[in-house]
C-alpha cells in the first residue's frame, strides 16, 4: 500500500512522452519567434509591418474554439496536433523568403493558426483521455514542459540573434517540425466523442496575450457563450473586461515590438534583451504562489490594481529613460523591462479570480471571454503599436502602454467584487 501511494505521487505518473512536442512548440513559438521575427521584419520593412505581422500571429489565438469544435465532432485530435505543428513549421520556414508584405502577413497568420490548433489539441489530449480528478496535475506538468521550452527558446535566441536571422528562423522551423514528428508518433486520439466541460478554474500560470500556454486556451468561447453572457457585459463583469482590454492592449504593443524597441530606444542588443527576458520569466515562475496568497489576503481587485500600478510605474520609467541619450541608462532600462514581465504574476492570478467573482453562473464561459479579450487586445495592441512606432518612433509605443495602463488602472478602481 505504501509503495502504491508513493508511486501515485511520482511526477512520471502525470507526464507523457508527447509532452516533449509541446515543450518544443514553447521553445519555438513562445520563446524564439517573438524575438527573431520582429528583428527580421524590421530589417525588411517598417515598424508598422512588425506590428501587423505580430498581430497576425495573435489573431490565430481567437480561433481556438474552431479547432476544439472540429476535434470534438470528427475526432481529429492527433491530426490537428500534427497538422498544426507542421503548419507552424512551414510558415516559419517560408517567411524569411517571402518577398511581399502581404505574404508576411499570410504566413504569420498560418503560423498563428497552426500554433493555436496544436496548443488546443494538447489540452484536449489531457482532459479527454484522463479522468477529471487528474486534470490539474497533468495540465500543471504540461505547463511545466511548455515553460521550460519557453525559457530555453529565449536562451537559444540570445545566441541565434547574433547569427543570420533567416537561418535562425529556419532552425526554429526545424525544431517545430521535430515537434510534429514527436506528436504524430506519440499521441493517439482519445476514444469516444465527449464535449469537454470547462473546469480547472484556478489561478493559471500562463503567459500574457496569446502565448499559447495550456490554461490560456483551454476555455473555449463560442456564439452561445456571448448569448449567455450578453447581459453580463453590461454589468461589473463587462467593466472588468474593458479594464483588461485597455491594460493589455498597451502592454501588447511593447511585447510585439520588444527586441526592436529596446534596441532602437535604449541601445540594448537582441542577445542581451533575450537573456533578460529569459531571466525575468524564470523569476516570475516563483511569484505565482505568493501572488495567490496576496490575492487571498488583500483581495483580487487590490492585487490587480497593485500590479497595474507597478507595471505603469515601470513603463513610465522606460518612457522617461527613452528620452535620455541612447545607451546611457541601458541597465536601468533592463530593470524596467524585467519589472514589466514580473508584474504578470499578479495580473494573471487576479484576473482569473476576478472572472470567477464577476462572471454570473458561467465561470468557464467567463474565462473563455477573458481569453478572447486577451487575444483581441494582443491583436489591437500589436497593430496600433506598430503604426504609432512607424509614424512617431518607438517612444510612441511606450506612450501607448502608459496610456492604456493609466485608463485600465483608473477603471479598475471601480471594481468591487463581493466577499
Amino acid at each position: 500500500m505504501r509503495g502504491a501511494l508513493h508511486t501515485a505521487h511520482l511526477p512520471t505518473r502525470w507526464v507523457e512522452p508527447w509532452y516533449l512536442a509541446y515543450a518544443l512548440l514553447g521553445m519555438s513559438v513562445a520563446g524564439a519567434v517573438p524575438i527573431l521575427l520582429p528583428l527580421l521584419v524590421s530589417r525588411l520593412g517598417s515598424a508598422a509591418d512588425v506590428g501587423l505581422v505580430m498581430a497576425a500571429i495573435s489573431l490565430g489565438g481567437l480561433l481556438a474554439p474552431l479547432w476544439g469544435g472540429l476535434a470534438d465532432r470528427y475526432r481529429l485530435h492527433r491530426g490537428l496536433l500534427t497538422g498544426g505543428l507542421l503548419l507552424t513549421a512551414g510558415g516559419l520556414a517560408a517567411l524569411p523568403f517571402a518577398p511581399l508584405r502581404a505574404a508576411w502577413l499570410g504566413l504569420a497568420l498560418l503560423q498563428g493558426l497552426g500554433a493555436s490548433a496544436a496548443s488546443t489539441m494538447a489540452n484536449l489530449l489531457v482532459v479527454e483521455a484522463h479522468p477529471e480528478a487528474e486534470w490539474d496535475e497533468r495540465l500543471a506538468w504540461l505547463q511545466t514542459f511548455h515553460d521550460s521550452g519557453y525559457v530555453g527558446g529565449l536562451l537559444l535566441t540570445a545566441w541565434l540573434s547574433q547569427i543570420d536571422l533567416q537561418l535562425s528562423l529556419l532552425a526554429v522551423a526545424s525544431v517545430t517540425a521535430v515537434a510534429a514528428i514527436v506528436g504524430g508518433v506519440m499521441t493517439r486520439t482519445p476514444p469516444g466523442p465527449r464535449t469537454p466541460t470547462p473546469a480547472l478554474f484556478h489561478p493559471a500560470r500562463h503567459d500574457e496575450g496569446t502565448r499559447l500556454s495550456p490554461p490560456h486556451l483551454y476555455y473555449h468561447v463560442g456564439v452561445q457563450t456571448f448569448r449567455r453572457l450578453a447581459p453580463a457585459l453590461r454589468s461589473p463583469f463587462g467593466r472588468f473586461l474593458l479594464t483588461w482590454m485597455l491594460s493589455l492592449s498597451g502592454s501588447s504593443a511593447f511585447f510585439a515590438l520588444y527586441p526592436v524597441l529596446v534596441q532602437e530606444v535604449f541601445g540594448i542588443p537582441p542577445a542581451l534583451s533575450s537573456l533578460t527576458f529569459a531571466l525575468a520569466v524564470s523569476l516570475r515562475l516563483t511569484l505565482y504562489a505568493p501572488a495567490g496568497r496576496w490575492s487571498h489576503r488583500l483581495g483580487p481587485a487590490r492585487l490587480l490594481q497593485g500590479a497595474l500600478g507597478l507595471r505603469l510605474l515601470a513603463f513610465g520609467g522606460l518612457l522617461g529613460l527613452g528620452w535620455l541619450p541612447m545607451g546611457s541608462h541601458s541597465r536601468l532600462a533592463l530593470v524596467g523591462c524585467t519589472l514589466v514581465v514580473l508584474c504578470w504574476a499578479g495580473l494573471g492570478v487576479s484576473s482569473t479570480t476576478l472572472t470567477a467573482h464577476f462572471a454570473p453562473d458561467h465561470e468557464g464561459a467567463g474565462m473563455g471571454l477573458l481569453n478572447a479579450t486577451s487575444a483581441l487586445a494582443g491583436v489591437c495592441g500589436a497593430a496600433l503599436g506598430g503604426w504609432l512606432a512607424a509614424r512617431w518612433g518607438y517612444h510612441a509605443a511606450l506612450g501607448l502602454a502608459v496610456a492604456g495602463l493609466t485608463l485600465g488602472l483608473c477603471l479598475s478602481l471601480t471594481l468591487r467584487p463581493k466577499p
